[in-house]
């Protein structure tokens, strides 16, 4: 049975706040002491930060000093509820409250927070943009075990975080990897200065776009059209597709195909062009109006890889080239004319060569493909242990696991 009892933050944090040196003044800025606010709370761990004001802008504002090891919450705007934990010694502004734990363990209270953020905001805030106070923290309850459980509780939860962290500056460094790969092989100068260019048109058989409709999450059909996010990165995700309404069956066409392209023609001018190679036939997905499909061209006895392909565009050198085609005057969306895409000229090696690039970036591919399942499952384990650590399901006792 959780014999457990809960407490309010004011009651077991000593909490403040701090405030901004005035920038006019450009002697305040630019010191030796890190500069703590808000955004840099989205780290969830703050390892270090950039900004760095002066003893001088400290002395002569509300800037407040928090140690090492001291939660933080953000209290305005898009970053609200928010919750970190500090590694560095800095000063914060008015929109952090710093909570110096008294009974409390820093890690259980951050890991705490964090896992119910949402609900703070729907229970402490109303409606508009959420903001909180310190008021509003400092009445804040939660369950209070044991300060011996509280440990047990965080270094469990930690070593998780840990793991995911480990698996993120992993799959970090193998896509640094690849692209050096996509550089040296797909961007050599002494290659592009042999390998003959083709068309685009000369290498896919057309770009065939899908169709505009509507879609609701209350659909059970089994039709989904794919989201535009369905590309990026030079992935293809089924995944990222939503239902089609009943009365739009029968309007949809395209569907992904296996050894075809997907490519973005339409989107902000960060992704517009985003490609992704399409392992299988998807029956059931369909392409929207925003994206295109383009299979091989077939004929004159040789075929071209188009997971090459797909890399190539996907690539620095191929992106670039593909997103200096798009038009358009408006800042967030951008479009790639279709005549311009099939006019593209792509350095083009012999088939063999096509291939052997092709099996080399793939091997790295699925070595990232193993560590983001790896990462999945992580993750879930986490949020399973959020949801039984932090409300007492579970027990971390000093002898074993009490349930």
């Amino acid at each position: 049975m959780n014999s457990w009892g809960t407490a309010t933050i004011g009651s077991v944090c000593l909490t403040y706040s701090g405030g901004t040196p005035s920038t006019a003044r450009l002697d305040y800025y630019g010191g030796d002491i890190p500069w703590i606010v808000s955004a840099d709370l989205n780290k969830g761990r703050i390892l270090s930060v950039k900004g760095r004001i002066t003893r001088l802008g400290l002395e002569r504002s509300s800037a407040k000093l928090v140690d090492p090891g001291t939660p933080l919450i953000a209290l305005y705007g898009a970053t609200a509820g928010v919750p970190a934990l500090t590694y560095v010694g800095g000063a914060i502004n008015q929109a952090v409250l710093a909570m110096v734990p008294r009974r409390i363990a820093a890690e259980f209270l951050y890991q705490w927070l964090r896992a119910n953020r949402d609900q703070i905001i729907d229970r402490y805030t109303q409606g508009g943009q959420p903001n909180l106070s310190g008021a509003i923290v400092r009445s804040i309850e939660l369950p209070l075990p044991p300060v011996s459980e509280q440990h047990r509780i965080s270094a469990a939860l930690r070593d998780v975080d840990d793991l995911i962290a480990a698996l993120e500056r992993m799959i970090a460094k193998k896509l640094a990897i690849k692209q050096g790969l996509l550089q040296k092989l797909l961007a050599d100068e002494a290659s592009l200065s042999v390998w003959p260019r083709s068309r685009l048109s000369g290498l896919i058989d057309g770009l065939e776009a899908g169709i505009s409709v509507r879609s609701s999450e209350q659909a059970a059909h089994g039709i989904a059209v794919l989201k535009t996010s369905a590309v990026n990165g030079g992935r293809f995700d089924p995944t990222e597709a939503k239902p089609v309404i009943s009365q739009d069956v029968d309007r949809v066409r395209c569907n992904p195909v296996a050894g075809s392209l997907i490519i973005s023609r339409m989107n902000t001018p960060n992704l517009v062009g985003e490609v992704g190679y399409v392992e299988r036939d998807c029956a059931n997905l369909y392409l929207p109006d925003r994206l295109w499909l383009a299979r091989p061209k077939r004929g004159k006895g040789q075929q071209v890889n188009m997971r090459w392909l797909g890399y190539y565009l996907s690539s620095e050198f191929g992106s670039s080239a593909v997103r200096g085609l798009a038009t358009g005057t408006s800042g967030s969306m951008k479009n790639i004319p279709k005549d311009k895409l099939l006019a593209l000229e792509v350095p083009t090696p012999p088939p063999h060569e096509q291939d052997k690039i092709a099996d080399t970036v793939r091997a790295v591919d699925c070595a990232i493909d193993l560590l983001r399942d790896r990462l999945v499952k992580a993750r879930d384990v986490k949020q399973g242990m959020l949801q039984q650590l932090l409300t007492g399901r579970v027990r971390l006792l000093a002898k074993g696991i009490e349930t």
